[in-house]
């Protein structure tokens, strides 16, 4: 069975960092691209970033390049996105899920709320 279990996720004030996790289990994680999506309130759910298996290739919708860093380690089942210069319009729940550019699984997890808020 597949699932995600995201977490990291809070209240932080225009400008603050969050570092969010999103830790994965009931597939092969280290030959898994990786995936982080988002979806605010009235909105369809986004790409925000992908990661390939080996960590060594990466993609960033264009709002969020030079502020979120997505990474993984695979020893731990666990993907990452560092999220800096944080923007009311980051608020979002942001989920993860496997593959690269799209979601592998039709599979959720809950989600973890960010909200940027001054």
């Amino acid at each position: 069975q597949v699932q995600f279990v995201e977490s990291g996720g809070g209240l932080v004030q225009p400008g603050g960092s969050l570092r969010l996790s999103c830790a994965a289990s009931g597939f092969t994680f280290s030959t898994s691209s990786m995936s982080w999506f988002r979806q605010a309130p009235g909105n369809e759910r986004e790409l925000v970033a992908s990661i390939s298996s080996g960590g060594g290739l990466t993609n960033y919708t264009a709002p969020v390049k030079g502020r979120f860093t997505i990474s993984r380690d695979n020893a731990k089942n666990t993907v990452y996105l560092q999220m800096n210069s944080l923007k009311p319009e980051d608020t979002a729940v942001y989920y993860c899920n496997a593959g690269y550019l799209r979601a592998r699984w039709p599979d959720w997890g809950q989600g973890t709320q960010v909200t940027v808020s001054s």
